[in-house]
């Protein structure tokens, strides 16, 4: 049961790709152009294309046939397929009989077949294509009446019974013709069942308007069509069939710069169509989706999905891009300037994929270090990611100062490269004195206030580094290009990563002084009260204090809030 899921599953994506690739070719193509075309060519006076107009009407036609077989449900399409695989089966079938027709015109041969082995080598040949091509036509259709599928026969059947060949062509175009008039019958029972599902659904949709909203009938075709992933595969495939045409027109092997220009030209060709680009902004949430999970795997194991099954669904870089390119207008350019641009904009998914990274990893990190957990693999996997974190987004940052030029957008991702570098900083340098204190022989009286000064120091350096990308941008605001966006930019900016920065930090700083003054009004304990409560802290509950407070717990409970 199980696999036959799956399978459904599989169709239920598979068979949707090729409507949203026609609806991607119908967006792509120029009408006008294409009708320029055939006024310029030896068609123009058929009279189909004197109406331009009918066939712009074909045109919508074909988004609106599109859109249907989007939306057809899983049955009815996997019939409709079926249908359309059993038309190719007969014309297969013709395309067996006629050339077999033909081969027999150009040999001349009108003898008993069996005392000419060429002849009757053709004769089994196109015998077993026809009882192959009747064979899968009756499967697929689910009847076992084979002969409808068998007028292909006749010529074989003809020339079986040494019928002149002038006369096996006139019965070959019959076996044309009455296939056609078989298949025409089919469609003319059936004329009726686009009428009645199209009935049906608009009956289903009210009901389900009605009773849930509009809302819950967005959210079930969503779910039903299962959208992302449709998308996904869609513009895969597209990236697939443009790597190939790349690679099939070329005979020397690509240099690595020429294999880097390939794939951002590669992508920049799969998102010149509004389809296109939702089929690459949910592939980047896939796979910002599957590095997120890769790196709680790599620091929790198996432990990381049992504990937090809700992962982190990627759909943060997705929705980044999508504004970044909307906002940009990225299919409206030339390829080379896509590309260009879309190098800019992926440096900037990476670099929130790399910030989110940092989220899953500092608690994990800080946990293992303060634990006292004496496992080497678990700590190497936290210390060797952190390292990670800390290099590579240095390393993008410098990338970006050596290819492109520096402007306030660029300078926005280098801020985030170097504030994601100084997060993870931070947190190593926390990690490194939570193990020191491990290693020690007697704990370390001050160690809230070395890990506040430490994070004071990473988090001023933050804001220091932001209050720069505000100085470049208000900077190149005045004596440079004035934009609305840039406008808007540096004021949001402004306001959550500067004001806000410095509105937590200053709060942060007055809790701090004012939980200091408290402890500093306490009577500080001697040394024989220390002996006599054996000199156990009533916070930490740790071992060997030279100086403490007298009874802190017993007159400031509350006081220990204010340190977490």
């Amino acid at each position: 049961m199980a696999a036959k899921e799956k399978l459904e599953a599989v169709l239920n994506v598979a068979l949707r790709v090729p409507s949203i690739m026609l609806l991607d070719v119908l967006y792509r193509w120029d009408v006008s152009s294409f009708f320029q075309q055939i006024q310029r060519s030896s068609l123009h006076n058929n009279p189909l294309f004197q109406y331009k107009y009918l066939a712009l009407n074909m045109h919508y036609v074909g988004y609106i046939l599109s859109v249907v077989l989007l939306t057809l449900p899983r049955q009815h399409l996997v019939q409709l397929y079926l249908y359309f695989l059993t038309a190719l089966l007969l014309y297969a079938g013709h395309q067996i009989s006629r050339d077999y027709v033909r081969s027999e015109l150009e040999s001349g041969y009108e003898g008993p077949m069996y005392l000419e082995p060429l002849s009757m080598n053709r004769f089994m040949t196109a015998l077993v294509g026809q009882l192959v091509v009747c064979t899968l036509c009756s499967c697929v259709m689910k009847t076992k009446q084979i002969w409808l599928f068998s007028a292909h026969m006749l010529p074989l059947l003809a020339r079986l019974c040494l019928v002149p060949l002038e006369t096996i062509v006139i019965i070959n175009k019959f076996a044309m013709i009455f296939t056609g008039l078989e298949v025409l019958y089919f469609l003319a029972s059936n004329l009726l069942v686009p009428y009645n599902l199209a009935k049906s659904a608009y009956r289903e949709l009210v009901q389900v308007v009605e009773v849930y909203g509009l809302l819950a009938l967005g959210m079930s075709l969503w779910n039903q069509l299962v959208v992302p992933v449709l998308f996904m595969v869609f513009w895969l495939v597209l990236f697939a069939l443009q790597i190939y045409s790349y690679f099939s027109t070329r005979d020397q092997p690509a240099s690595r710069e020429r294999l880097l220009f390939l794939f951002l030209t590669s992508i920049a060709e799969c998102c010149s169509t509004p389809y296109s680009l939702l089929g690459l902004v949910f592939t980047v949430s896939f796979v910002a989706l599957g590095v997120l999970t890769l790196c709680k795997f790599y620091l929790q194991g198996y432990r990381a999905f049992m504990n937090d099954p809700a992962m982190n669904r990627g759909m943060t870089e997705g929705v980044t891009l999508l504004i970044l390119a909307v906002q940009t207008g990225l299919i409206e350019l030339q390829v080379v300037h896509r590309a260009f641009l879309l190098s800019i904009i992926l440096f900037i998914v990476v670099a929130s994929i790399l910030q989110s990274m940092l989220e899953i990893a500092d608690p994990i990190v800080l946990a293992l270090g303060a634990s006292r957990d004496k496992s080497l693999w678990k700590h190497f996997r936290a210390v060797s990611l952190c390292l990670f974190l800390l290099v590579f987004p240095a390393y993008m940052a410098y990338m970006i100062c050596q290819f492109f030029h520096m402007d306030f957008w660029l300078l926005i991702i280098i801020s985030s490269s170097i504030l994601t570098s100084l997060q993870v900083l931070g947190t190593l340098f926390i990690y490194v004195l939570f193990m020191v204190e491990e290693f020690r022989k007697e704990p370390v009286e001050n160690m809230d206030d070395v890990i506040y000064y430490v994070n004071g120091t990473y988090r001023l350096l933050e804001f220091l580094v932001a209050l720069c990308v505000v100085a470049y941008g208000v900077s190149e605001t005045i004596f440079g290009e004035w934009t609305v966006m840039g406008s808007v930019i540096i004021f949001i900016h402004s306001y959550y990563n500067v004001w806000l920065r410095a509105q937590l930090g200053w709060k942060s700083f007055l809790l701090r002084r004012d939980a200091v003054n408290k402890i500093k009004s306490l009577p500080v304990a001697t040394k024989e009260q220390l002996e006599q409560h054996n000199d156990i802290c009533a916070i930490c509950y740790q071992v060997g204090m030279e100086v403490a407070e007298d009874w802190l717990e017993v007159k400031y409970p509350r006081l220990s809030s204010v340190f977490s």
